[in-house]
C-alpha cells in the first residue's frame, strides 16, 4: 500500500508538474509558430526538429518573442488594466462562491457580462470606428504577445507561491514543502490583491475575454490578407464569441465549479488561463486565418447551427442544476418534480453542511452530460476548415482529455465529500458522461 501511495506521490507531486512546467510554455509558443508559420503542419514542425534540434528551434521561435514587444506590452497593459476597471467599477449583484474547506465564503460581484459587452464595444469603436488601430491587430502581434504573456505569468505565479506563504487572503493556504508542486498547484485558494480576485480576473475576465477578443481579431486579420472573411473563420469566431457570452451569463455558476473550489492558485490555473488559454484555445481560428477553404453557405449554416445548438445544451443543464439549487429544490425539471439527494458533509472546521444533489434531467442522464455539448461545441467550431488537417482538431482532442479526467477528479472529490450520498447518488446515476460508455 505504502508503495502505491508513494509511486502516486512521485508522480502527481513530481513527475507531472515537472513535466507541465518546463514543457507547456515552449510548446505554447511553438503552438503559435505550427498555426502561423508552419501551415498548421505538426510534421513540419518535427521536420525542423530533426533538422534544427529541439533547443535551437525552441531558442529560434521564442527568444524573439520573449521579452515581447513595445506594441504587444502597450496592449496588454491596456486590456488588463481595463479589465481590472471593469471588474471593480461597473455594478453587479454580490453572490457567493462555494463554503471552502476552512469554512471562508467567498464573494464576488456578477457583472462579467456587461465587462464583456463593453470590452467589445471598446475594441470595435476604438477600431472600425475611431480607426486608432486595425482590428487584426492582435493576430499581427499574437507572437509578441505570448511571449510577453508567457515571461509575465511564470513570474506571476512566483508571487502568488510567495503571497500564499507570507500573506495569504484566507486560512485556505499552505504549502507542502516542495517548492515546485506548490509553484505548479498554488499556496492558496481564492487570493485577492488589492481587493480584486485573482482567479476571476484571470480564469474569467482576461483569459475567457481575450479569447473572444482575440479570434475575432484573427477573422479581420484573414480579411485583411485576401480582402474577404471566409464563411470557415466567420462562424467559427462567431461560434466562440457566442459561446463566452453564454460562460458570461453563467459566471455565477463558473465560480462554483471545480478550476475554482478544488484547484488553487498556481501555475495549472493561473498560466494557464493567462497563456495556455490564448496559445491553445485560439488556435483552431488561429490555423483559419491562412487557410480559407472557400466554405459554401449551405455548409456553412449547417455547422453554426450546430454548434448553436450544442452551446444552447451547454447553457441548458448548467442552468437546470443553477436553479435547483437557488430555489431549493422548488422548481421541475422538464415539467416534472426533480430527482434530489439531500447530502449531508462536513467541512475540514468542523462544520455540519448539506447540499442538493440532482439526478434527473440532464443530471440524470449522467453526472457530467454537460460535458458532451461542450466538447461538441469545439467540435463545430473546429470543423469548419474540414478534415484535410489535424491542427484545427488539437483544441478539442485537449479539451475530451481535460474534461474526461476532471470527470473523474470529480468523482473522486465528491465521493469524499458526501459518501453515503454519493453512493446513493451513484446508483441513480452510474455513469460520469456518456451512458453505457464511461
Amino acid at each position: 500500500m505504502s508503495k502505491t501511495v508513494t509511486e502516486e506521490n512521485i508522480l502527481t507531486r513530481f513527475l507531472v508538474p515537472v513535466f507541465l512546467v518546463f514543457v507547456c510554455p515552449p510548446f505554447a509558443m511553438l503552438m503559435w509558430h505550427v498555426n502561423v508559420n508552419l501551415d498548421g503542419s505538426f510534421a513540419k514542425l518535427y521536420n525542423e526538429l530533426v533538422a534544427n534540434g529541439l533547443l535551437s528551434v525552441i531558442t529560434n521561435v521564442w527568444w524573439a518573442h520573449f521579452f515581447g514587444s513595445a506594441v504587444a506590452w502597450k496592449m496588454i497593459g491596456i486590456f488588463a488594466g481595463l479589465q481590472l476597471l471593469l471588474m471593480r467599477i461597473l455594478p453587479g449583484k454580490k453572490f457567493t462562491g462555494t463554503i471552502t474547506p476552512m469554512g471562508n465564503l467567498p464573494v464576488y460581484k456578477d457583472n462579467g457580462l456587461a465587462s464583456y459587452i463593453i470590452t467589445f464595444a471598446l475594441f470595435f469603436g476604438c477600431s472600425l470606428g475611431l480607426g486608432w488601430f486595425e482590428p487584426s491587430i492582435v493576430y499581427d502581434n499574437f507572437g509578441d504577445i505570448l511571449g510577453a504573456l508567457n515571461f509575465t505569468a511564470l513570474g506571476f505565479c512566483l508571487l502568488l507561491y510567495f503571497k500564499g506563504r507570507f500573506a495569504p487572503s484566507s486560512t485556505d493556504n499552505g504549502s507542502t514543502g516542495n517548492f515546485l508542486f506548490d509553484y505548479y498547484w498554488g499556496t492558496e485558494l481564492y487570493p485577492r490583491i488589492l481587493g480584486w480576485d485573482v482567479k476571476q480576473f484571470t480564469n474569467c475576465r482576461f483569459g475567457m475575454t481575450g479569447w473572444a477578443i482575440a479570434v475575432t481579431s484573427f477573422a479581420f486579420a484573414q480579411a485583411h490578407i485576401y480582402g474577404k472573411a471566409d464563411w470557415s473563420i466567420i462562424i467559427s469566431a462567431a461560434l466562440i464569441v457566442i459561446y463566452l457570452f453564454k460562460f458570461f451569463i453563467w459566471e455565477s455558476g463558473y465560480m462554483r465549479s471545480m478550476d475554482i473550489i478544488v484547484d488553487r492558485a498556481g501555475f495549472y490555473i493561473c498560466w494557464g488561463c493567462l497563456v495556455w488559454v490564448p496559445a491553445v484555445y485560439t488556435s483552431p481560428v488561429m490555423f483559419m486565418v491562412k487557410h480559407p477553404v472557400g466554405l459554401p453557405l449551405w455548409a456553412a449554416a449547417l455547422i453554426f447551427a450546430g454548434g448553436l445548438g450544442s452551446i444552447f445544451l451547454n447553457y441548458w443543464a448548467d442552468r437546470q442544476r443553477q436553479v435547483v439549487r437557488s430555489t431549493n429544490g422548488k422548481t421541475t425539471i422538464w415539467g416534472e418534480e426533480p430527482v434530489l439527494i439531500h447530502a449531508h458533509y462536513t467541512t475540514e472546521t468542523g462544520e455540519k453542511k448539506k447540499n442538493l444533489l440532482l439526478a434527473s434531467g440532464f443530471w440524470g442522464i449522467s453526472s457530467h452530460f454537460h460535458y458532451v455539448p461542450e466538447i461538441m461545441s469545439a467540435f463545430f467550431w473546429s470543423c469548419a476548415t474540414g478534415f484535410s488537417f489535424f491542427a484545427p482538431f488539437f483544441y478539442v482532442i485537449f479539451l475530451t482529455i481535460l474534461l474526461t479526467h476532471r470527470a473523474f477528479r470529480d468523482e473522486a472529490k465528491c465521493s469524499k465529500k458526501y459518501g453515503e450520498y454519493w453512493e446513493e447518488y451513484r446508483e441513480l446515476v452510474p455513469y460520469k458522461i456518456i451512458p453505457g460508455v464511461i
